[in-house]
Parts: C-alpha cells; structure tokens; sequence
C-alpha cells in the first residue's frame, strides 16, 4: 500500500477528494515534509543529512507524481 493511499484510508477519503488535496495543497504539504525532514536531521545531529534529504525529495516527488495521477485520469 502507497503512502498516500494509507494517508487516505486513515483520513476516510475517496480518491477524486484526495487528488483534488494533494493538486490544490501541494506546496503547504511540501513544507510538511521538509519540517519533519528537518525535525529528523536535528533529532540525529545531523549524522544522516543525505538520507534525510533524499527521502523528503523522494516523498514530494511520490506526492506530486499522485496528483498528477489523479488529473490524467479525469478525477
């Protein structure tokens, strides 16, 4: 299971309303993930800065790839 389906099975949402989320709140959900990656790179002194990096560019892209996913298929 996806993150983003998980994140929709928890917050009881169809597909179209969480693509239609993601398309009209991408860059507030942007900030999330780069606070908690920042939260994350401070907790662990910095030791892990690359891998920390990565993840929240790899979760953003995921995020943006869902959106994307959702406009094409005309939800």
């Amino acid at each position: 299971m996806s993150l983003m389906d998980t994140l929709k099975e928890k917050l009881g949402m169809s597909k179209g309303k969480a693509d239609d989320m993601v398309r009209e709140h991408g860059d507030k959900i942007d900030q999330t993930y780069d606070k908690a990656g920042h939260a994350v790179d401070q907790k662990t002194g910095g030791k892990h800065s690359s891998q920390i990096d990565s993840g929240v560019e790899k979760a953003k892209d995921a995020t943006h790839d869902y959106g994307e996913r959702g406009r094409d298929s005309g939800a």
